[in-house]
């Protein structure tokens, strides 16, 4: 099963779902549900007030819309985002997507509300056969993959 859901923090603050724009379209837009402005520089991350639920095989990997630098002078700060399954729901931030995101331009930029930032792309990924993540779980939200599980 694949499935968005609204976060507890943002489940009365009209949420945008993501949707493909199109029948064969491969990402499903991903929007702000604040208005955010970056100074020249600044990096930030962009809320979304979305978590989302997938098969253990599967990631969603985060893009940028193609026309944020173009039009906006935003660039993802980690080129990729990558939301792994254990994510959802984390005792962190209940599985919070965030799009970490920098402004390039010499002057502020502001994203509104509802703004679509970015796209997610589901992906199946593989396991070698030497594998030895048997029994590690995920501890929280950003970073915390490099952290020992108890």
């Amino acid at each position: 099963m694949r499935k968005f859901e609204v976060i507890l923090k943002y489940k009365d603050q009209d949420v945008i779902l993501p949707k493909r724009a199109t029948e064969n379209s491969a990402g499903y837009d991903l929007a702000s549900i604040e208005d955010i402005t970056f100074g020249p520089g600044e990096i930030k991350r962009v809320p979304t007030g979305l978590k989302v639920l997938m098969p253990h095989t599967e990631a969603l990997f985060i893009f940028a819309r193609s026309s944020l630098s173009i039009k906006k002078g935003l660039m993802m700060s980690n080129s990729v985002g990558v939301i792994d399954a254990d994510y959802y729901g984390n005792p962190d931030n209940d599985g919070h997507i965030m799009v970490s995101l920098i402004n390039i331009r010499d002057k502020p930029v502001t994203i509104s509300k509802g703004e679509r930032v970015a796209q997610g792309i589901f992906m199946r990924y593989e396991k070698t056969t030497d594998d030895e993540t048997e029994g590690r779980v995920r501890l929280g939200g950003f970073g915390s993959s490099g952290h020992k599980a108890l």
